[in-house]
């Protein structure tokens, strides 16, 4: 990789904020930014302020790198912060959580009613051994008893661990044994595609193979036995699990029973409140660690202003608590600010492929969170799903996950979005806790593909491959720099901000190796950025995505972007391979949109057309799937080993691991 990355795809569009929007938003003053920069502990100091404390912080942050604290001293709980100072205010009976299962039987709790139910949960892992201190794995579909669970954990002064609920019992053992969990939270079943996922069967599972920290396991019964009706669907047959006795307990034989009043316990600032464990490119998942005082203040933050938060917005974050967006914009972001959240239980084409829009439709979302995976999917179903349904409720758009294609950009926001509403395509990972990178709706002017500007108090930067700063927002926002721009090159993060992960549990040396030694005193995340001549940022995706093709750099998401431009194509992943001339060829695999249909010639010089003649694809696959996890995101890797001809790695992690195989089955048969 050269000095600078160079950027060959452009996208001039760009969105300000309408007057009727930016005169009501929450944050609109630009200066936001330039205060920020001149003092960020100042700033996140005043976040903190806006959460109740026990004991006020001594200082406001240590960091002697890879280390940080934030509010040092300070004592707090984060389920009195979501919960109870709503619950014993005027929010009593205002909607925290708005639950659809997949079968479309639907909940309405108010905070009075969360912090009671809350406290059940608390004091039956009380009753289960759980105390201060302790790990409790939870395995559990996305139902309100799984948000009841991490806010009874963190209560009690108990680190959950969050297992999605789609990993086999090999992962849950691994992640079990890692954390050392004293309690399994979990379900018989949860809904997916009309069938059951046999959750309880999994943990039975992993059981066998080994967890010798676990005692207590606790079921709810959300599936129930085969041939029973859920809201006029059949469970159908599954492999339900056995209760083993004096290990299993039923939710229902133990929680209700539970008083409905639980002290919080004292914590300080830097207690630990979750592990969440991502997948590494390569070796065992790494163990995130978030801590309770900056964490909830950078969620805190992060929501109320990127997402422009108003006492009345109904949030429907598509996410699964299994991954961190769900953790902090479902569960802690939204509701430490009194908000309302919707949570949904199963697949977005069950009953039909217009599910999420019937779920604005029904419940008058008005903020809607979800991945750029989604939306091309959405794109490939076609128009008429959305068409359909009202979605006049809607007034703020947002993506996550992965840079977002500026075609499935302007798609979201025509069809979706009817013109009217602001995207915030925010950048940020597991490790960071908290949005890093996202336009401020009532401020920045929105460019289709790009997460724009920094959130304030934050100071990404761009490096070169010899370690040399070549732009650093912050310098030039208090006027201590000026850069040349475009620039291009790897992202960076100089200092820290309170979400910060703490490192990897039971790992530092791993956590040192990972994100500080690239550069060393500054944040590494893996990802490869540009910066336009409006200092807008450009996410390019990993650094081990950047191709390198007869001398040039390529983005993978470049190329992407290029291919998803074309009317036919919904979605598209570009990996590089191996060539014995240009050191790297571009092969792309894509899947066309419904009823529509391309050549592989077309799609080649719809890119020469869009980039450039270097940035022609090789290869072209049209296919019917491409390798994604369960959180959705598509696995380049194993791309590569299919394009490489290598043996395949690990697939444990995939939605699918059949998509693959076949993948490298077509693939091969293309050779011969």
């Amino acid at each position: 990789m050269s000095d600078t990355l160079e950027t060959l795809l452009s996208e001039n569009r760009s969105f300000p904020p309408a007057a009727a929007f930016r005169d009501l938003s929450v944050m609109n003053n630009p200066e936001v930014y330039a205060d920020a920069a001149k003092d960020p502990e100042a700033f996140w100091e005043n976040w903190a302020k806006t959460l109740d404390w026990i004991e006020p912080w001594t200082k406001v942050c240590e960091f002697e790198s890879p280390n940080a604290k934030w509010f040092v001293g300070g004592k707090l709980n984060v389920t009195h912060n979501c919960v109870d100072r709503h619950a014993d205010g005027a929010r009593a009976n205002k909607t925290a959580i708005i639950w659809e299962g997949e079968p479309g039987d639907t909940r309405r709790i108010s905070y009075a009613q969360l912090k009671e139910e809350v406290c059940r949960v608390a004091n039956a892992l009380k009753s289960l051994g759980v105390t201060k201190g302790d790990r409790v794995c939870i395995y559990m579909p996305m139902v309100p008893e799984l948000a009841m669970t991490m806010l009874a954990c963190a209560r009690i002064g108990a680190a959950h661990s969050v297992v999605f609920g789609g990993f086999s019992a090999d992962s849950l053992q691994e992640r079990t044994n890692d954390a050392s969990a004293k309690v399994i939270v979990t379900a018989d079943g949860g809904w997916r595609r009309g069938n059951i996922v046999p959750l309880k069967k999994t943990v039975d599972d992993a059981l066998k193979l080994g967890c010798p920290s676990v005692e207590k396991v606790l079921v709810l019964e959300r599936a129930g036995e085969p041939g029973t009706g859920v809201n006029g669907m059949t469970v159908r047959n599954y492999e339900r699990g056995e209760m083993v006795e004096g290990r299993d307990i039923w939710w229902n034989d133990l929680v209700p029973h539970q008083p409905s009043d639980c002290p919080c316990e004292v914590m300080d600032s830097e207690d630990l409140l979750y592990i969440l464990y991502t997948s590494g490119s390569t070796g065992k998942p790494k163990g995130i660690v978030h801590t309770s005082g900056g964490y909830l203040t950078g969620v805190t933050a992060t929501t109320k202003w990127v997402f422009d938060l108003k006492e009345n917005d109904i949030f429907f974050c598509t996410a699964d608590c299994g991954w961190v967006t769900g953790h902090s914009y479902i569960v802690y972001g939204p509701l430490s600010n009194g908000a309302t959240v919707v949570m949904y239980e199963g697949a977005p084409d069950t009953p039909d492929k217009d599910r999420f829009w019937r779920i604005i439709e029904r419940h008058k979302a008005t903020i809607l969170y979800t991945a750029p995976t989604a939306i091309r999917a959405f794109m490939k179903w076609g128009d008429e799903y959305p068409n359909r349904c009202d979605l006049a409720s809607l007034r703020l758009l947002g993506t996550v996950g992965e840079p977002i294609n500026p075609e499935a950009w302007i798609w979201y926001h025509e069809v979706i979005g009817g013109r009217m509403c602001p995207i915030v395509d925010t950048w940020w990972q597991t490790e960071t806790g908290a949005i890093m990178i996202s336009p401020l709706p009532g401020i920045t002017a929105t460019k289709p593909g790009s997460a724009t500007m920094p959130f304030p108090g934050i100071n990404a930067i761009i490096m070169n491959e010899a370690g040399e700063v070549v732009y650093d927002r912050s310098a030039e926002l208090r006027g201590e720099a000026t850069y040349e721009k475009p620039v291009g090159g790897i992202l960076a993060i100089s200092g820290v901000w309170p979400s910060i992960t703490r490192g990897i549990w039971g790992d530092p040396k791993r956590f040192q190796d990972v994100y500080w030694s690239r550069f060393p005193g500054y944040y590494f995340p893996g990802d490869g950025a540009k910066v336009d001549e409006d200092g807008c940022f450009w996410l390019l995706g990993r650094v081990d995505d950047i191709m390198l093709v007869a001398g040039h750099n390529i983005s993978t998401m470049e190329v992407e972007s290029a291919l998803v431009d074309h009317h036919s194509v919904a979605e598209a992943a570009v990996i590089g391979r191996h060539h014995d001339l240009k050191g790297q060829a571009i092969a792309a695999f894509v899947i066309l949109r419904s009823g529509m249909d391309a050549s592989v010639e077309e799609l080649k010089a719809h890119v020469a057309m869009k980039i450039g003649a270097i940035a022609r694809p090789d290869d072209i696959f049209i296919c019917a799937e491409l390798p994604k996890t369960r959180s959705g995101k598509i696995m380049r890797r194993l791309l590569r080993d299919v394009a490489e001809g290598r043996a395949l790695g690990d697939t444990t992690t995939l939605a699918d691991p059949t998509v693959v195989a076949s993948l490298k089955d077509q693939y091969e048969s293309s050779e011969s």
